[in-house]
């Protein structure tokens, strides 16, 4: 349990390469954990928490967080925020029990606009490198195109080449040079669109996490979500909630 100056349990925040160079300093109320995984939504129920924000989530190299830890936490009366990342795609698939969504991609994956998981993942360093991303994921690509053509700085032809390169690559093969080269950017047109990316380069999934750490620090508003009588219990859920409690609470990374 991490607590502030006044005695009550921080909310926590799971987040990694999506708030790569928010100064930390800046989140001294809150206990920010790496992205989650499975069993961490549990484990921070733990803690007698209030509030949780979840934007960034693990998906490959271990089991991601189910939806059944972050409906046992409603049902316990712990809001639960998610943008961003698997943050997003979690408060698309529970917002109807009461999981608070927050951010554009969120708005996206709710009406249906996006529907591919994969949009939003990247390839990042491990902790030690602050989870930095290593790659770009594709709705970032698709927010950074759409500003370049509000500015003017792209002409249609160029926007759908972008779009079809950025599209065709893998997430852990996507980068900015390895798009150009698809779209067959060379000479000074690659040295303008550099430039470009350099000067009106934007990353959807950091500015929707900071909306969701704002809406973290507002007062706290009454919703109906699922009770813990509407709450299907399962064996795996059973099992998985008598490993995390036969385990150490986690603490605070910063």
């Amino acid at each position: 349990m991490v607590t502030g100056e006044s005695g009550a349990v921080k909310p926590v925040i799971f987040a990694g390469p999506s708030i790569y160079g928010i100064e930390k300093g800046d989140l001294v109320w809150a206990d920010l954990r790496p992205p989650a995984a499975c069993g961490d939504i549990l484990r921070a129920c733990q803690s007698r928490v209030s509030r949780i924000g979840l934007v960034d989530g693990v998906f490959e190299s271990c089991p991601s967080v189910w939806h059944k830890e972050i409906l046992f936490a409603l049902a316990l009366g712990v809001e639960v925020f998610g943008a961003a990342s698997m943050g997003a795609l979690r408060a698309a698939e529970c917002h109807r029990f009461g999981m608070q969504g927050v951010g554009i991609i969120f708005a996206q994956y709710l009406s249906g606009e996006r529907i591919a998981d994969a949009d939003v993942a990247v390839l990042h360093a491990p902790p030690e490198l602050a989870y930095q991303p290593l790659t770009v994921a594709l709705v970032d690509v698709e927010a950074t195109i759409a500003r370049l053509s509000t500015l003017r700085l792209l002409a249609p032809s160029q926007e759908a080449a972008l779009l079809n390169a950025a599209a065709e690559l893998h997430f852990k093969r996507r980068t900015w040079a390895r798009i150009l080269d698809i779209a067959s950017f060379d000479g000074l047109g690659r040295e303008t669109m550099e430039c470009n990316l350099r000067r009106h380069k934007v990353s959807q999934k950091t500015l929707d996490a900071k909306e969701l750490i704002a809406r973290l620090g507002q007062p706290e508003i009454a919703r109906h979500t699922i009770t813990a009588s509407e709450l299907n219990r399962t064996i795996y859920f059973d099992m998985l909630e008598t490993t995390i409690a036969a385990q150490p609470p986690a603490g605070d990374l910063g």
